[in-house]
C-alpha cells in the first residue's frame, strides 16, 4: 500500500510539473520618448501642488504610456515620456496628434526649480532638454 501511494504522488508530482506552460506570453520593451510641450506655471509658492501638463507624440499604435522618466536632483528635475512598446506585426503609426498626460509636482523647498524635459538627442547622439526655471515665491 504504501509503496502504491508513494507511486501515486510521484506520478501527480511528474503530470504537474510538466502542465506547466512555460509561455513567455507578449513581447515588449520600453522606450522613453520626448516632450514636445510642457505648460509649467510661472511660479510656485512653498508647500502647493501644481498641475504640470506634459505632450508628446505616440509614435505607433503599439507604444503604451507607462508613466514618466523622473530624475531629481536638488532643485533639478529631469522628465521625459516612458512608453512600453509591444512587439507585434500589426503596429500602425499612430496619429500625428499630441497625446497629453500631466502630474501634479509637490513644492517642498526654498528657491527655484529647474525643470529639464528631455526632447531627445543631436546628430551627436547628446541629450536635448527643454529648460524651465520656476521660482517658489
Amino acid at each position: 500500500m504504501y509503496i502504491m501511494k508513494r507511486i501515486l504522488f510521484l506520478l501527480s508530482l511528474f503530470l504537474v510539473l510538466n502542465s506547466c506552460s512555460l509561455d513567455e506570453g507578449e513581447k515588449y520593451h520600453f522606450q522613453i520618448l520626448a516632450v514636445e510641450e510642457a505648460i509649467v506655471p510661472d511660479s510656485f509658492e512653498l508647500d502647493g501642488v501644481y498641475e504640470i501638463k506634459l505632450k508628446y507624440y505616440r509614435p505607433t499604435t503599439c507604444h503604451a504610456y507607462d508613466g514618466l522618466y523622473y530624475d531629481k536632483d536638488l532643485n533639478i528635475r529631469t522628465i521625459a515620456i516612458r512608453t512600453v512598446v509591444f512587439e507585434r506585426d500589426n503596429c500602425a503609426p499612430a496619429d500625428t496628434e499630441l497625446v497629453e498626460t500631466s502630474f501634479n509636482f509637490h513644492v517642498t523647498n526654498n528657491g527655484s526649480y529647474i525643470f529639464k524635459f528631455w526632447q531627445g538627442t543631436d546628430a551627436n547622439g547628446e541629450d536635448i532638454f527643454y529648460e524651465v526655471e520656476v521660482p517658489v515665491i
